[in-house]
């Protein structure tokens, strides 16, 4: 693993890394080129990721050089910060990935997702193949090759899914004898452990030091301690409608497997999916999202501020300018055009992003 001074990395961006693919619901991954082109020439050094998700804006400004802080309150989340951003140098050899996927003696396996989810999401041979590897997992001491293997785990997961979500119980979808106008049936019918060798692999080659000391962090984004040049936030986004993008509901999931033990106690029995129990979130709320925004705004008002958001979205685009004015004197306007996001029906909506610096 090559090693670089940030002096180095701040002059030659490492863009020779590449980020692991992704199927999130809201990835910046296709735009996130386009958001450094908008904020490359600002002054800053130090920056934070208030709203992480799949770190790709973080990692991409990992690789220019700054000193990045990713924060995500979900907790799988968080191990994808902790997997890419915040690790610099560890990876997980063949022989380490082997263990974890093969059964061993003295390890006591949990049974959890095939006593809980049979016929929700996965066969019962898959869901089988899950409690044996996520046990596996939670064996590994060294946090970093935790996180990247739990990443690795959650990607799997995530990709043998129809629409890559698991918001509804429709296993079957993948059985059907239909004419499929959507989807890949050789991608959910290609095994696990397969899958898991695949994205092992993309990102123990996405691990590099950029000779910074990163972090990532599992907080609320108002409650990120420390001060930074610029603070990026992505919160979830609430359509006109008022409809929001609720993570937590779409990736329940696999928050679940983070919890170990804790995971029955948290499930909603009444749901046809098992998700867990809906948590209060401003950010999902139309009634109290202006007031959210107004908080982070005031919270990181010496920072250069950075929002991505929807241009049909509550707030405004207007709103929102008026808001982030309140502490920044100077609010640019950038608009990506037509974005489509994957199972979106609007045409109209744009990606824009609003820069806050002072004068």
């Amino acid at each position: 693993m090559r090693k670089t001074t940030a002096y180095q990395q701040t002059l030659f961006p490492d863009l020779t890394v590449e980020f692991p693919s992704t199927r999130y619901q809201g990835s910046k991954i296709k735009l996130v080129d386009w958001i450094w082109q908008q904020v490359a020439d600002l002054d800053f050094k130090t920056c934070l990721d208030a709203f992480g998700g799949t770190g790709a804006v973080a990692y991409r400004l990992k690789q220019a050089g700054k000193q990045v802080t990713y924060n995500d309150l979900l907790h799988f989340n968080y191990y994808i910060g902790l997997a890419l951003i915040e690790n610099n140098r560890v990876c997980l050899n063949p022989e380490e990935v082997s263990r974890l996927l093969q059964s061993r003696p003295g390890i006591i396996y949990s049974h959890f997702v095939h006593d809980n989810f049979s016929d929700i999401y996965f066969t019962d041979e898959e869901n089988a193949w899950i409690d044996q590897t996520i046990t596996n997992i939670r064996c590994l001491t060294d946090p970093y090759k935790f996180a990247l293997a739990f990443f690795a785990l959650c990607q799997a997961c995530i990709i043998k899914r129809p629409y890559n979500l698991f918001h509804r119980k429709n296993l079957y979808i993948r059985f059907a004898e239909v004419e499929r106008s959507f989807g890949n049936k050789a991608t959910w019918d290609r095994p696990f452990a397969e899958w898991f060798r695949i994205f092992i692999g993309e990102a123990n080659r996405a691990v590099f030091d950029n000779g910074q000391p990163n972090r990532a962090l599992n907080l609320d984004a108002i409650a990120v301690p420390g001060k930074y040049d610029l603070v990026y936030v992505d919160p979830p986004y609430i359509s006109r409608r008022g409809v929001a993008t609720d993570y937590l509901s779409f990736y329940h999931f696999l928050e679940g497997l983070t919890m170990s033990e804790e995971w029955g106690k948290h499930i909603d029995r009444g749901s046809k999916h098992h998700r867990l129990k809906p948590r209060p979130n401003e950010w999902a709320d139309r009634k109290r999202i202006h007031t959210a925004f107004d908080r982070l705004f005031q919270r990181y008002q010496e920072s250069i501020i950075v929002v991505s958001y929807r241009s049909d979205g509550i707030p405004s685009e207007s709103e929102l300018a008026s808001l982030l004015k309140r502490y920044k004197p100077h609010v640019r306007v950038e608009h990506f055009g037509q974005y489509k996001y994957v199972l979106s029906t609007n045409s109209e909506s744009k990606e824009i992003l609003l820069i806050g610096t002072e004068p």
